[in-house]
């Protein structure tokens, strides 16, 4: 399946019609939908790792660039980067959980509303039919077939009025791998602002120039995130690649200024 798709996208961002047409011959067609039956694609899961390493990168920086502008120490920023890393990131990917696992609940709780009313109100829900197969240019015979070819099947119905009625459609996603992906991104890119800081205790250079090696390892991972976002987007490869960096980049901005600028009042203040 991922191979045909690959093929397919590939065909479409080059344009060529004979690739395409390879990528959707019957025999490949036929595969991919009995695959589509058991499995789910992992790059389904790329979005999410790629949401969690941009938001992990970019808040653990906006810590490191906030403390840093304030003038606190390397320990404090090692210990405030640490809590919000791991913090932060969890509560992220719990709100992941259960956003995915309420969307699921609802869609479910719809689905069965759907059965129901076939059961006991028949008819309206074959004029509900009707009226989706109007509304997508059907009329005469070829309305009245599609109804009874719809409506014959329960499953098959169901699935039109969860996709045509409500725009319902059921993830393949499991809630609790959406969370975890979610949170190894979080966890893995988002670690890399804090790295300078924890290699100052062993390196000199490091030490001599925290803050600035901080700032060049970010923006690398910023600009390596871009790149794997482009493979969700199939946008331009640079332009995804600086448009991350360039939001990363402002984000640190104003934590670092929001830093100093609460360092001088507290100054004024007399703290």
């Amino acid at each position: 399946m991922a191979k045909r798709l690959q093929k397919a996208r590939r065909a479409f961002d080059i344009k060529d019609i004979d690739m395409a047409k390879k990528a959707h011959s019957p025999e490949l067609i036929k595969k991919q939908m009995q695959e589509n039956e058991q499995h789910v694609s992992t790059g389904q899961y790329l979005g999410e790792f790629v949401y969690g390493a941009i938001d992990g990168t970019i808040t653990t920086f906006a810590v490191v660039a906030g403390a840093e502008g304030a003038s606190l120490s390397p320990g404090i920023v090692v210990i405030l980067g640490f809590a919000n890393l791991l913090a932060d990131g969890f509560s992220m990917a719990s709100g992941n959980f259960l956003s995915e696992r309420t969307q699921r609940d609802f869609i479910e709780k719809e689905r069965k509303r759907e059965e129901w009313e076939i059961e006991n109100v028949r008819d309206g829900e074959v004029q509900e039919i009707r009226e989706i197969f109007i509304r997508k240019g059907f009329k005469g015979k070829d309305l009245e077939n599609a109804v009874k070819i719809i409506t014959s099947d329960k499953k098959v119905w169901v699935d039109t009025m969860m996709a045509d009625e409500l725009g319902l459609l059921e993830s393949p996603k499991n809630p609790l791998k959406t969370a975890a992906t979610t949170y190894f991104g979080f966890l893995l890119i988002g670690v890399i602002p804090l790295l300078a800081y924890v290699l100052a205790y062993f390196f000199d250079f490091f030490r001599q120039n925290t803050f600035t090696m901080a700032v060049v390892m970010t923006f690398i991972a910023l600009f390596v995130i871009g790149v794997i976002k482009r493979y969700v987007t199939k946008n331009s490869i640079w332009k995804s690649a600086i448009e991350t960096v360039l939001i990363g980049g402002l984000a640190a901005t104003i934590a670092y200024y929001v830093g100093f600028f609460l360092r001088w009042v507290a100054g004024l203040g007399g703290i």
